[in-house]
């Protein structure tokens, strides 16, 4: 139905938030650069709002509000739309890379004309603000309709405190990136049935403490490396127990050493991960001369190439 100009009304939909971290900087350093960066972006962020049935309602300076009629399918453009940027970013330095925050909420909103008001788009918008760089956070309406439905997993953040807002709104941070058949898992920590009463509680954002840290638990990523880790100690011993004047764990060593080396690499944001990929197999070429050795340096040749690949990749950031 065509939207009335002026005409008010009441609706439920489901509010995708979104805006730039340290946008301010970013404009500082390079406000032509940052203005054509933000419109290319943005503009592939509404490309993917509209392929999954949304639409943008208002953008402003670098921020962008959008409405869903189903809530699955918002969760799923965000989790689009942080994989298509972080993909533009990753040819970009570290220091300018445009990195979005995403809230999403599913409310009750006040309708009128194109625009949407109300609690419901508050919430997102403080959702969004507690967002990591590149990262989302859902509200506890989003997550209930979502968490058995989309292959992502779920951090819970605890109680959000919204200004304006009688009671405070149970968050989840979304894991972009693993959904690896684990669909809608939660860590440890999530505990609230559904349906528990929320508390009582008013005020301004504040810090919600993550899952992993209340309940000592590492991050998957964290995990991983830690099982390599442990992984490594047990071939040492097992070499040293059978030991017949042959260190042959060295090879399996190198091995482990190259996959954590890389899995470290890509949970980095610091620097390009294709040239921290290079550096690392070039490291580990070194290792396989090193340990193969027979008096001839031939690691050389290869690492040339890669220097070359590296130094055009360099060449062309930006």
């Amino acid at each position: 139905m065509a939207e009335i100009p002026g005409e008010t009304r009441r609706k439920l939909t489901t509010i995708f938030s979104a805006d730039v971290q340290d946008y301010t900087r970013l404009m500082g350093a390079d406000e032509e650069g940052t203005l054509a960066t933000l419109k290319r972006y943005r503009d592939r962020m509404s490309s993917l709002i509209e392929a999954h049935g949304g639409r943008v309602v208002n953008t402003w300076g670098d921020g962008l509000i959008a409405e869903f009629p189903s809530v699955v399918e918002a969760v799923r453009a965000a989790v689009d739309v942080q994989n298509e940027l972080a993909g533009l970013n990753a040819a970009r330095p570290a220091d300018g890379r445009m990195l979005f925050r995403i809230g999403i909420n599913l409310g009750d909103v006040i309708v009128e004309g194109s625009d949407i008001y109300g609690d419901g788009v508050n919430i997102a918008a403080r959702l969004q603000a507690q967002a990591p760089a590149g990262g989302v956070v859902i509200s506890n309406t989003v997550y209930d309709q979502v968490r058995n439905k989309v292959a992502v997993g779920f951090d819970f953040l605890g109680p959000l405190n919204v200004k304006n807002v009688a009671e405070a709104v149970p968050s989840y941070a979304v894991r972009i990136g693993e959904g690896d058949g684990d669909t809608g898992r939660v860590v440890a920590g999530d505990a609230r049935p559904a349906g528990l009463p929320l508390g009582a509680a008013s005020g301004s954002v504040g810090p919600a403490p993550s899952a992993s840290r209340q309940t000592g638990q590492l991050p998957d990523q964290q995990r991983n490396l830690a099982v390599l880790g442990v992984i490594a100690v047990a071939l040492v011993v097992i070499n040293t127990l059978t030991w017949h004047g042959v260190f042959w764990a060295a090879w399996p060593l190198l091995a482990l050493a190259y996959v954590a080396a890389m899995r470290w690499a890509h949970l980095q944001n610091r620097f390009d991960p294709r040239l921290a990929a290079l550096a690392i197999s070039a490291l580990g070429l070194i290792g396989i001369n090193l340990l193969s050795w027979h008096g001839t340096f031939w690691a050389i040749w290869p690492l040339l190439a890669i220097a070359v690949v590296a130094g055009l990749r360099w060449a062309r950031r930006g």
